[in-house]
């Protein structure tokens, strides 16, 4: 069979939900998998990080320059973690055929710290299962990289079984700078796994690397299979695993943690929120604390803008600034209503950047009335605890409408008074 169809299958076998922006040379793989077209590549993702939240695998296919728009949620999934595999299987156009660049999309396994593999005709069916678990094993997205000439070519069908692997989300006890070394931990571990990957085989004296990020520890190695003409990294630095030294920090280690400043009108809200017990995902900004004491309703983080369609496919309710999603969050949004998701969408509208010192922010009411959003003010208790319930069905958006405190930023609070 030729590699497109191999590649499918085995993409069918591991993943439970695909996502999908057409275009050359994945249009075809993306159709023959069924997967969804979603208004952009940073909501496909967004949406299988929310799926990998709920427990189900995901898969996501984007052409290279589709890969540039994920990068936002594919970096900080690295240092927040996730639940079930997210997998992104990026076709490269190597001679701009229809792109009007040419770029390599395997040195976004560096700048993300997420392993890449480069399957041949031999494991294209086998790297697909091996990058699930991989995602799984490290808590972070993994990225299958495919050509033209690949899909296009004869290969025999080698399926792989699905594991029972699961990730995990960041600990909730550690700062945004604990997770990231509770990140680098993981990335030290996914260097020597990736030493001993079994799809990485010689043939006769050539080495072939299905596992192209991290590369291969052996200098001759690389040497070697740089010579026999496999589209390896050239000039690819050997990466010393990080540096693990010490204990990830802890809120309860630093002795406080950010929060919300006292006169925050958002308190009630968040009040409710809390009471209940509903979870959400976070935006970056001001609702990023909403993660931390004394609060705590927040499940994940991904990136500004990512709020509403992670939680679209997974905990159901999102939480945002208004600049978040006047930034990157309006695509979502707008895919969340054609789709007719349920999700609770939260949005904190105070017209400023809170978290980057109060710069003017629109007013949010002008670009989403087609969405017609509750509008509550943040002291109208009784209106908050109408509003803030889950949607019977479909999406429904509230926007909670305050003024920050002048001159407020953010004030800390003692970790032991919480």
């Amino acid at each position: 069979m030729k590699g497109e169809e191999a590649l499918a299958r085995a993409i069918l076998r591991s993943a439970d939900r695909c996502y999908t922006v057409p275009g050359y040379p994945v249009s075809d793989l993306a159709g023959r998998v069924g997967a969804a077209i979603t208004a952009n590549e940073k909501v496909a993702v967004e949406y299988a990080l929310g799926d990998s939240l709920s427990g189900r695998r995901a898969a996501v296919i984007v052409k290279h320059v589709g890969l540039n728009a994920c990068a936002d949620p594919l970096v900080h999934a690295t240092a927040q973690g996730l639940r079930a595999g997210v997998v992104i299987v990026v076709g490269d156009d190597l001679r701009a055929a229809a792109s009007d660049v040419v770029q390599d999309s395997r040195y976004y396994g560096e700048v993300a710290r997420v392993p890449v593999l480069e399957p041949d005709g031999e494991t294209i069916g086998p790297a697909v299962e091996a990058a699930f678990e991989a995602s799984e094993t490290f808590s972070r997205i993994a990225i299958v990289r495919v050509t033209p000439g690949l899909l296009d070519a004869d290969v025999p069908e080698t399926p792989a079984p699905r594991s029972g692997r699961e990730g995990s989300l960041a600990d909730p006890g550690l700062t945004m700078a604990g997770r990231a070394q509770a990140a680098d931990r993981r990335t030290a571990a996914m260097v020597a796994w990736s030493r001993t990957s079994p799809l990485n085989r010689y043939e006769g004296d050539v080495f072939h690397a299905v596992t192209v990020y991290p590369p291969p520890a052996d200098p001759d190695v690389l040497a070697r299979t740089l010579e026999a003409g496999r589209p390896f990294l050239r000039e690819h630095r050997l990466l010393e695993p990080p540096a693990t030294t010490g204990e990830p920090e802890r809120f309860s280690a630093r002795g406080y943690s950010r929060t919300f400043c006292r006169d925050c009108p958002f308190h009630p809200a968040l009040a409710i929120l809390s009471e209940r017990r509903m979870r959400t995902t976070c935006d970056a900004g001001c609702a990023i604390l909403a993660m931390n004491p004394p609060y705590r309703v927040g499940l994940a983080t991904y990136g500004l803008g990512s709020s509403v369609a992670v939680a679209a496919t997974g905990p159901g309710i999102a939480l945002a600034g208004d600049y978040a999603l006047l930034h990157s969050g309006l695509a979502a949004l707008i895919d969340v209503y054609e789709r007719g998701l349920p999700l609770l969408c939260i949005v904190l509208a105070n017209n400023r950047m809170g978290m980057t010192g109060g710069h003017p922010v629109p007013d949010i009411l002008r670009y989403i009335a087609w969405a017609d959003p509750v509008v509550c003010a943040a002291d109208d208790t009784g209106a908050l605890r109408r509003a803030l319930t889950l949607p019977e069905e479909g999406p429904r958006t509230v926007v909670i409408k305050g003024t920050c405190p002048e001159g407020a930023h953010h004030e800390t609070l003692e970790y032991r008074d919480l």
